[in-house]
């Protein structure tokens, strides 16, 4: 069987790489209607080249039923941390057409109910996340165009089954959706199907579609295992602008509503809405700053304004050394920045220089810009919460500080002028989106790297065994919001282990942590408790708190964990007041 391209690359850039050098790893499940051996080993290769090494557990061929609610199957031993259920189009098609006509139009909801069935089944034994693929939405030309009006329709039937999969994926935080129909439409169906393929060997699709999909759903596992980029770094002239405005002059620049503007106006209504979902945006450019502000200032069809704009960069400076400091403003990582740039020889520079980042080749043409950057899924998210819209206002806040830290000659004097409130509490259920997304989220102050879904969230919360709080904070500059979480579960009657204890890299360095400390030893004194137990579990990220817990005064035992007595534990100095401790 000949692979096409993008299998054949795929299989060959994962040959290169040494599973031993990969930092992260779980445990995945695939549980198939349709024949998935090509599948499964795409996304282990996929795995692979993103630095994830997968522990696959394959079910048997249309097995799906079986593996799921026998409790005894190699399925739960196999114990997965992600589930994914691959659909089959063939199959519903010939179970449809082999129905009466009164059961053709109650076929999306018997389908729909065997798929929650199944992942109630699945989330009542253990807490993976599961993902379910759609369905390629390709008409049957039974009913031709008057499928859209009758239910006796398999095409209108597939539509009803894809509306219904995302309502039940809102209603249930585990279950999430592998947009095969998306790739379908991307690709059209002659690069997407195989029927050769089908017919032989139940695979629908052509080996190039099964490595898109597989490299879509590695994006999806590395969202939920932190990776997560959340910042794009944009170039001005001939980027979201047509023109030079350094030359042009703001009359000269190219952005309007129609003719060869409309391509950049458009960009910047896509830009737009992403740093209204959350995604921090930061300005890269060679030009002279006050001229760049200007555009955005006082051109009538600039989308983008400079309150949309965390860190604004305009100089001569190399624009590898500005996006470095535009990392040490932010506090985020390389990877989590994507930059967009017209001029390949300044792609080809930050390439180089940062690998980390995330370069784009954009067309020549300014009019595939959008087309060409939407198809990329360069920000995928496993999750959304309230407080992602003014994410760029507490990063601009943060700027702030930072520049007013450089007024004082010692970090004492800094932090006291910044008169932080903190308020610590039990989980609060109007928070546990963002307690999730947090754990999500965070990497450098992160002591054991746990991710919890809002279920898991959920779950902890209602447990006598466990003590939680959530941490925010404000200063005279703003409101940092919640910024850190910790989880403790009792052990026995005398302990409590640190099973989780996270915060933003936003306010690290502020005193936060010892702030928390003095808080969560109140609490486990006035219960009863002799002593905290933590555990710092190294990842190629989480260095900066390696030496958290002796810091803090806890002391190694021999099974290197780190113990803290609560008798002899004396408050820690910081300058945060509390705002108040609910219980």
């Amino acid at each position: 069987m000949n692979e096409t391209i993008a299998a054949r690359t795929l299989s060959k850039n994962a040959g290169l790489i040494d599973p031993k050098t990969c930092k992260t790893s779980c445990r995945l499940a695939i549980l198939g209607y349709r024949s998935t051996p090509f599948l499964a080993r795409f996304i282990k290769e996929a795995g692979l080249i993103a630095g994830v090494k997968i522990e696959l557990y394959e079910a048997g061929y249309d097995q799906v039923e079986l593996a799921v609610f026998n409790p005894d199957s190699d399925f739960y031993k196999f114990n997965p941390q992600f589930v994914l259920i691959v659909n089959s189009l063939g199959k519903l098609r010939n179970q449809f057409y082999d129905t009466s006509l009164e059961e053709k139009k109650l076929f999306s909801p018997k389908i729909l109910n065997t798929w929650s069935l199944l992942a109630q089944t699945i989330l009542s034994k253990s807490s993976p996340q599961i993902f379910i693929t759609n369905l390629e939405e390709t008409p049957d030309g039974v009913f031709g165009n008057f499928s859209n009006k009758t239910r006796l329709s398999f095409s209108n039937q597939i539509r009803r089954l894809n509306t219904g999969l995302m309502d039940m994926a809102e209603a249930e935080s585990n279950l999430h959706i592998l947009d095969v129909s998306a790739i379908a439409s991307l690709l059209g169906a002659d690069k997407f199907l195989d029927s050769g393929l089908y017919v032989n060997a139940d695979i629908p699709y052509t080996l190039d579609t099964e490595a898109k999909i597989a490299t879509e759903f590695v994006v999806m596992l590395q969202a939920f295992m932190g990776k997560i980029r959340k910042c794009l770094i944009i170039d001005l002239d001939n980027t979201i602008w047509g023109g030079t405005v350094g030359d042009d002059g703001i009359e000269g620049i190219i952005l309007s509503t129609t003719g060869p503007g409309k391509a950049f106006k458009e960009l910047q209504k896509w830009i737009k809405q992403l740093k209204e979902r959350g995604i921090i945006l930061a300005v890269c450019s060679k030009n002279e700053e006050n001229l760049a502000k200007e555009v955005f200032s006082k051109h009538e069809s600039m989308i983008l304004s400079l309150e949309d704009i965390a860190v604004f960069l305009a100089n001569w400076n190399n624009k590898a050394d500005n996006i470095r400091h535009i990392q040490q403003v932010l506090n985020i990582g390389f990877d989590a920045m994507v930059f967009i740039d017209d001029n390949p020889a300044e792609r080809t520079l930050v390439r180089d220089s940062l690998p980390e980042v995330l370069v784009p080749d954009l067309p020549t043409d300014p009019a595939h810009f959008l087309p060409f950057l939407s198809r990329l899924n360069l920000f995928e998210t496993p999750t959304f919460s309230s407080d992602d819209p003014a994410r760029t206002l507490l990063y601009q806040e943060e700027a702030q500080r930072r520049s007013m830290a450089q007024e004082y000659t010692d970090i004492d004097s800094f932090l006291k002028s910044l008169e932080m409130k903190g308020q610590i509490s039990p989980f609060q259920d109007n928070h546990i989106a963002r307690i999730a997304q947090l754990s999500q989220r965070s990497n450098q102050f992160n002591l054991r790297t746990l991710r919890y879904s809002e279920a898991e969230v959920k779950k902890i919360q209602s447990a006598s065994e466990y003590l939680h709080y959530e941490v925010s904070l404000a200063d005279k500059l703003g409101d940092y919001g919640l910024i850190s979480v910790v989880v403790m579960r009792k052990i026995g009657e005398h302990d409590l282990f640190i099973e989780n204890w996270l915060m933003s890299c936003r306010v690290m360095q502020r005193g936060v942590e010892k702030f928390v400390l003095n808080c969560l030893v109140r609490a486990a004194r006035e219960r009863g408790f002799h002593r905290l137990i933590g555990e710092y579990l190294s990842t190629a990220k989480n260095t900066p708190v390696e030496n958290h817990y002796p810091q803090l005064g806890f002391t190694q035992n021999e099974k290197d964990l780190w113990e803290l007595s609560l008798s002899t534990f004396a408050p820690l100095p910081h300058y945060i007041a509390e705002d108040s401790f609910k219980e």
